[in-house]
């Protein structure tokens, strides 16, 4: 008499269907969720092989593996966190966070121009970090689809670090521009690969976690500010005025870079020590090398003494994986295959269009709301004159609000009738209450009241953004799509800084249409055509 298998026990467990087949006292379990991008008019070969290995990436599940990846993705937030930043740089007493920009440049611009004479454009500082960033994120993020993650991971950081620690040393106003556009050249790539590289090995059911890892750059600017409180503040670092500014008596600024360049560089160190990231999976099977993939899962099987199901013969009777890179990987050509992978269908068409708009949205309209800010508020009397040391104190209390803001979206965007969209439309409503009623602020305590607030539930929608926008992207083409996204945010923050420096600030108009942009991007994300939630990433 022949044995037959038993039947499999269906378990749901958030949207992904867990088979548990019995034998004995041993049971197996098989994941077969549903793919974010499953059900779209892509590649059927590539298709049948994600949905493989997102298999297999639920089988083995949450490992201590990712436990380095979030830690270490997360230092890489760190070094490229937000800065206190306004149109007069004398006047450093305005905490504007603006969105993701470096730290740096925004904390020690003031103090450096003060020093080489303020001779020059005042916003210099902001336009190289800006534009560093701009070239980095379309540099690192098609150079991550074309020669892989890995090596874009481990450099971007390391070449954060180092340029940072050379800026601390430079010796004039346009050198130091150039350094700052170096850094966040570097910092560029991050931004693009920690959220790639992180949810690449993501259990389907723990994606919401790639929402959390925004709460470090919270945490980074905190960093930031501790280190500006100490440097920025006594007066033997810092000259009063330009008559009397030296090298010798401004060593403030230069001690806040040689610190955050030592930190950073530690951080870059750690990350090829203690990860030794392996390529991501998900990279190598757009690229047809099905045999690394099995090996990369068998490798964590073996490591964390997991099950692991998938083996080469199964990828192979998918077929053969067609059209996701061109013939020549280092040519032209390979650049049009992932931006056009970004509209292969109309549905991905448009959640590509509607994630580039919501960035570059974001970066006009938070640092343009800051620059009208100050002018606004003085003309109706109100008297934010602060000391130094009020100064940093209350940047750093910005910032340590910002880190709940992810913290609190990593919850609500797991809870089924919010999702992601709903998530990013509440932070963005809230945020623009915010706004709107910070122009009611008339003293410092107020101030550092409505700072908080907005750093809080900015993050909200800036942290649900960060971890969405890779989630619905192809694999095949994310770093592309995030890059352009990043990049559509950057040219925004140019565009912020010029007004800065052309624009009439006395006018109250601006501030009202930068809340109204506010509203306009949580309506906005509200018809994303894509909800991750309970699904996984394709």
């Amino acid at each position: 008499m022949m044995a037959t298998s038993p039947a499999p026990e269906k378990v749901e467990s958030n949207g992904h269907e867990q088979h548990e087949t019995k034998s004995g006292t041993a049971s197996v379990h098989t994941y077969d969720g549903e793919d974010i991008l499953g059900l779209q008019d892509l590649d059927p070969a590539l298709n049948r092989k994600m949905h493989l290995v997102n298999n297999a990436i639920d089988e083995i599940g949450w490992t201590p593996y990712h436990t380095k990846l979030f830690i270490l993705n997360g230092f890489g937030c760190v070094s490229h966190l937000h800065s206190p930043q306004s149109h007069e740089l004398t006047t450093l007493a305005r905490y504007a966070v603006d969105s993701l920009v470096l730290l740096l440049q925004g904390v020690i611009a003031g103090q450096a121009f003060r020093e080489f004479g303020e001779k020059g454009y005042n916003n210099a500082m902001t336009i190289a970090g800006y534009v560093g960033m701009l070239i980095g994120a379309l540099f690192w993020g098609l150079g991550a689809d074309i020669i892989g993650r890995r090596f874009a991971f481990n450099v971007s950081l390391l070449l954060c670090s180092v340029s940072v620690i050379i800026a601390g040393a430079m010796p004039n106003w346009p050198f130091l521009g150039l350094w700052i556009a170096l850094i966040g050249f570097g910092a560029g790539g991050n931004l693009v690969l920690d959220t790639t590289v992180f949810l690449e090995y993501l259990p389907g059911s723990k994606q919401w976690v790639l929402t959390l890892m925004a709460g470090w750059w919270g945490l980074g600017q905190a960093v930031t500010g501790f280190v500006a409180w100490g440097f920025l503040v006594p007066e033997r670092w810092n000259c009063p005025s330009v008559d009397v500014c030296t090298r010798q008596n401004n060593m403030g600024w230069r001690y806040v870079m040689f610190t955050s360049g030592a930190l950073v560089f530690i951080m870059s160190i750690l990350r090829v020590t203690v990860i030794r990231l392996r390529e991501t999976p998900k990279y190598l099977l757009a690229l047809g090398e099905d045999a690394q993939v099995v090996e990369t899962f068998q490798f964590l099987a073996s490591k964390y003494n997991r099950h692991c199901s998938l083996t080469v013969d199964k990828l192979d009777a998918c077929g053969i994986v067609l059209g996701t890179h061109s013939k020549n990987r280092f040519s032209f050509a390979e650049t049009l295959v992932h931006l056009r992978g970004l509209f292969s269908t109309p549905k991905i068409a448009l959640s590509t269009l509607l994630i580039w708009v919501s960035w570059g949205m974001m970066g006009l309209a938070y640092p343009l709301f800051y620059v009208f800010l100050p002018s606004y508020l003085a003309s109706r009397g109100a008297n934010l004159d602060v000391s130094p040391f009020e100064t940093w104190r209350n940047y750093t209390l910005t910032n340590i609000s910002s880190i709940f803001g992810p913290l609190l979206a990593g919850l609500m965007c797991n809870i089924p009738f919010l999702g992601r969209r709903y998530t990013m439309l509440i932070g963005t409503l809230m945020t623009a209450a915010f706004f709107f009623a910070y122009t009611s602020v008339r003293n410092g305590s107020q101030d550092v009241g409505f700072s908080c607030s907005i750093a809080f539930c900015l993050n909200i929608y800036y942290g649900t953004l960060y971890a969405y926008t890779p989630e619905v992207l192809p694999s095949a083409h994310r770093a592309t799509g995030n890059g352009v996204a990043v990049a559509c945010n950057r040219v925004m923050g140019i565009l912020s800084a010029v007004i800065a420096t052309v624009s009439n600030t006395s006018t109250s108009a601006p501030l009202y249409i930068c809340g109204a942009l506010l509203v306009a991007m949580g309506v906005l994300s509200a018809f994303f055509p894509f909800e991750p939630y309970g699904r996984r990433s394709s």
